[in-house]
């Protein structure tokens, strides 16, 4: 590996589950007991998907599993997310970080409690917590967890067959993951085309067909590129972005919408 040839592992590596695609994390966790490194998942996308057989979130490859449950997400609590771990020490550090670093646990205290009142601050911390109102909407949300997913995979299905004969790249499912289809991202297959990616995309916006580009590239950004980061430095990223574009996905769109999607965007790319 690179990074340990030249002394700069890191150490926590970020796997996202892009689009609610699972990464490969019996991989990526191999890598991580060879190198010495902790694992965070990037859960945004990926509720309700699973890697080889179990979902996403029990942490088995990784240390900690974080998932967004923002209003665009596949269920929200209006805003907000979600951390998970199997590990008792970080669960303590993350209750303490969610709630200003308060405890009312004896055992994390350093002396006897004044009575039934009392609680110690003992590091600090943030107001992370999510209010009951919040709370409560999405413990109704999850009960329809599975019923979202499967109305996801019934649509993205059609568009893989109603999108085959296009100049497009479908999003591929690797067969150990069962995906979320939090997305779902085409790649036009620009040399085959006349139409640009961004005459494609323009042309569907005015139809009002809310397409969207996740993601810019972040190495692109002024932040990054005032820390030394460039264009060139990651070409496959900066190809996606070049071609990549999300089509309507949620589990409201109805099959005559999904028609008028696939309809807009023939004719968008002058097939």
């Amino acid at each position: 590996m690179e990074a340990a040839k030249v002394g700069k592992l890191p150490k926590v590596v970020v796997p996202v589950h892009l689009t609610g695609q699972p990464c490969d994390l019996a991989a990526i966790h191999a890598l991580g007991q060879k190198y010495g490194f902790r694992i965070i998942e990037d859960a945004s996308h990926a509720i309700g998907g699973t890697y080889k057989g179990e979902p996403i979130g029990n942490c088995r490859y990784s240390d900690i599993t974080v998932f967004s449950f923002h209003p665009v997400k596949i269920i929200t609590t209006a805003e907000g997310g979600m951390a998970l771990t199997n590990n008792d020490e970080l669960a303590t550090r993350l209750g303490l970080l969610r709630s200003h670093g308060i405890t009312r646990d004896p055992a994390l205290m350093t002396q006897p409690m004044d009575g039934s009142w009392y609680y110690q601050q003992v590091a600090l911390g943030y107001n992370y917590r999510m209010t009951d109102i919040q709370a409560a909407l999405g413990a109704s949300q999850i009960n329809r967890l599975t019923q979202y997913v499967t109305r996801r995979h019934e649509i993205a299905n059609r568009y893989n067959e109603l999108l085959a004969d296009l100049p497009l790249t479908l999003p591929w499912q690797h067969p150990d993951s069962y995906s979320a289809y939090h997305l779902y991202v085409i790649r036009l297959q620009l040399d085959k085309i006349a139409p640009t990616h961004r005459e494609v995309f323009e042309a569907m916006r005015a139809k009002d067909i809310m397409v969207n580009l996740h993601y810019i590239p972040v190495h692109t950004q002024p932040y990054y590129q005032h820390m030394g980061f460039k264009a060139g430095d990651y070409p496959e990223a900066e190809q996606y972005y070049r071609e990549a574009m999300s089509i309507p996905m949620h589990p409201s769109l109805t099959d005559a919408e999904q028609d008028t999607v696939i309809d807009s965007l023939r004719q968008a790319m002058g097939k």
